[in-house]
């Protein structure tokens, strides 16, 4: 009874709590869906709402391309967003094929596919070179439009002056053909974030929990968050990322509890990797999701003299189509804590909860004034035109 309390509390609205309250009591999670229109019927009711749609699975309802702005729109929508880290061209068309909304080509590519033992000696050469191969793989061969292509800026790329990120940024959209970058970091990188997106036109998202770059100060890769105080300055870091311009934010080894906090009080989509299934997505990495590190050959281009001794071509594309409908459906992580193992004290849940009582409604307007920009920046949602 005090976990529900506690939970209905969190809700914006005295109307959602009321709606949400009976589920809870018998257990049953309020969906983020069913939070989001309620939401948006109760923040944005002066806005002329499209009814809603049911979650995308495959590339069913998907034409155009994938981009910024319909990322956006999808949250707004409540639709759930799929993004896999890829590094190749190989996975790279099978993440087309499945019809993914992102391809991240993520730094992680060092430990994965280079071998380092962290992701910290990674080159912006080398991303780029990454990122060629991952454009040639987006061929939108499954009759819908790609996935939008984002790219990390590695280690030392960006942290020396906002000059220096928008100089590499440059080179990732030009060179290697990335439709938006990646980086990490929140309240700390909020001028650099907003420097690419005002003054380089440059598509951001940003990254917070877990920041594999600055293990260095993290102690190794540990879970973020898990204290009320930490937890705090992870959402007021994806609020100085979405006041910076960003479109959209990765929380990384969070607690569920945080994720959700995150995604209900920012505008822009929240992509979870361990940060529990409030997220208005999930993104993970290809080599890990399929179990396996070695990538399969393309065996659309294996030649007839070829014995096939191993059919992983077809396994990735059923576990990729996998992770896409249970993302879409809202089935992964779940709500049964087996993918959500970042868990707060029952005393630093209480505290948290407290603090986000104390700036809820100032948290709603700077959401709501994002919002407003954001729709103003879209004609295409002014006119309805999809």
């Amino acid at each position: 009874e005090n976990a529900t309390t506690m939970l209905l509390g969190r809700l914006p609205h005295r109307g959602l709590a009321r709606a949400a309250a009976p589920a809870l009591r018998r257990g049953l999670a309020t969906t983020p869906e069913s939070l989001s229109s309620s939401s948006e019927a109760a923040t944005a009711s002066s806005e002329t709402a499209e009814p809603p749609k049911p979650p995308k699975n495959g590339t069913k309802g998907r034409t155009a391309k994938v981009t910024a702005m319909s990322l956006l729109r999808a949250k707004r929508r409540g639709e759930r967003i799929s993004m896999v880290t890829c590094f190749d061209y190989p996975s790279a068309v099978h993440v087309d094929g499945a019809g993914m909304d992102v391809a991240l080509v993520g730094d992680s590519l060092g430990m994965v596919e280079l071998g380092y033992a962290t992701t910290q000696p990674v080159t912006l050469d080398e991303m780029i070179h990454h990122c060629k191969a991952v454009r040639r793989g987006l061929a939108s061969s499954n009759g819908a439009g790609p996935p939008l292509l984002v790219c990390d800026l590695p280690f030392g790329s960006y942290e020396e002056s906002a000059e220096h990120a928008l100089r590499s940024a440059m080179r990732v959209v030009k060179e290697g053909g990335a439709d938006a970058v990646k980086v990490e970091g929140g309240r700390r990188i909020a001028a650099t974030v907003a420097k690419l997106v005002n003054h380089g036109g440059i598509a951001t998202m940003g990254h917070v929990g877990l920041t594999p770059q600055a293990i260095s100060t993290l102690g190794g890769f540990r879970a973020q968050g898990r204290t009320a105080v930490k937890a705090r300055q992870i959402l007021d870091d994806a609020m100085a990322l979405q006041d910076a311009g960003a479109f959209g934010i990765v929380a990384e080894c969070v607690p569920a509890i945080v994720g959700r906090a995150l995604s209900e009080s920012v505008e822009i989509p929240i992509i979870g990797i361990g940060a529990g299934p409030y997220t208005d997505g999930q993104v993970l990495v290809y080599s890990d999701l399929l179990g396996a590190i070695d990538h399969p050959h393309h065996k659309r281009f294996v030649p007839k003299f070829c014995k096939v001794f191993a059919d992983v071509g077809d396994a990735a594309m059923r576990g990729l189509r996998a992770f896409k409908s249970e993302v879409s459906g809202g089935a992964f992580p779940g709500e049964d804590g087996a993918y959500s193992p970042y868990h707060m004290p029952d005393e630093e849940v209480a505290k948290f909860s407290a603090m986000l009582d104390v700036d809820r409604e100032n948290r709603e307007k700077r959401k709501l004034a994002s919002r407003k920009h954001i729709l103003d920046s879209d004609e295409y949602e002014t006119i309805k035109l999809y």
